[in-house]
């Protein structure tokens, strides 16, 4: 059971639109150990090709967080009854230099490894899903990943050579031997293309794609028995590329694409996730410059707290 003094502060007492801005009002730490789960923002926008604004998600996040209140109403999950959980604060980065930013998530990731904890992170583009998992699986082999996103961020590089940026994260991680590509899958991929190359390297290497057509095509309880089968009960992160939803739900974002799942099913298909080998999560992709009203962070941090409820129900698995 969880610290009672480490539970979000109760709505009737404290009202939800005061209290510090950490993540859900949860207690801010620096000494991670005890803990199970953290919450970490990683202000980062420096790997983006077009639209920027993603470094200012982890703190709107936080803000629109105070919505949230502690007990999941639809599988009625308790998160911060079942385990220790905390606002981490963000990882220093420097918003001048790729090089260094990378090591320093890196090196910040395998901290929390070698604490015993399992990430939730708040970005941020979606580059630093890359530096996330050097942290984390380091020399332990490649992991499975359920993605969800209209993109399949594999490109190989852009503007003459670049080969950090957020659309190249999972090329880079199967390159690297981060990533079992076999047991990948992404959710949602839409748009328009530059080629096709991205696709033939999903295809060479393994990627199961499900496009947003075969998407509408399976049905959803369909998606989640492939998303199961294609990962299997190995070790397994989980991204959600804001994007991923119709931009008519989550405008605030860098590169929006119409035709998208809405965010019901979205939270649907992360609650399958419960009984997955987990290691960690990350939201990404949230700008609030293109978002004003706060409401795409809002949808984002929704998603954050269902995605804090399957890491929960992983984790109390792996410490019984």
């Amino acid at each position: 059971m969880s610290n009672l003094t480490e539970l979000p502060p109760d709505g009737m007492d404290l009202p939800r639109f005061s209290g510090i801005a950490t993540f859900m009002r949860l207690p801010h730490v620096t000494d991670f150990t005890g803990y199970d789960i953290g919450i970490i923002g990683i202000p980062w926008d420096a790997g983006v090709t077009n639209r920027p604004g993603t470094r200012h998600g982890p703190r709107q996040l936080r803000d629109m967080s105070s919505l949230i209140r502690r007990y999941n109403g639809a599988t009625w999950v308790a998160p911060f009854d079942d385990c220790r959980i905390a606002d981490f604060g963000d990882v220093k980065v420097n918003p001048v230099d790729l090089d260094m930013t990378m090591q320093r998530v890196t090196d910040y990731m395998a901290n929390i490894r070698e604490a015993g904890v399992m990430p939730m992170v708040a970005g941020g583009d979606h580059m630093i899903s890359l530096p996330i998992l050097r942290g984390l699986v380091a020399d332990t082999g490649p992991v499975g990943m359920v993605h969800f996103d209209a993109h399949m961020d594999v490109n190989d590089s852009y503007f003459g050579g670049s080969k950090l940026t957020h659309g190249t994260p999972f090329r880079r991680a199967i390159e690297e031997g981060l990533l079992d590509p076999k047991r990948v899958v992404q959710v949602g991929i839409r748009g328009s293309r530059y080629d096709r190359s991205d696709e033939e390297y999903a295809q060479e290497v393994g990627i199961r794609v499900i496009t947003i057509e075969e998407y509408f095509d399976l049905g959803i309880q369909e998606v989640i028995k492939e998303i199961h089968r294609v990962v299997g009960d190995q070790r397994t992160y989980v991204t959600f590329d804001i994007d991923a939803l119709d931009p008519c739900y989550a405008p605030g974002t860098g590169t929006p694409e119409i035709g998208g799942y809405t965010p019901f099913d979205a939270q649907v298909m992360i609650r399958s996730l419960g009984d997955l080998n987990l290691i960690g999560a990350d939201l990404v992709e949230v700008s609030p410059p293109f978002d004003q009203s706060g409401g795409t962070a809002i949808v984002g941090v929704n998603l954050m707290f269902e995605l804090i409820c399957v890491l929960s129900q992983a984790r109390c698995r792996q410490k019984s």
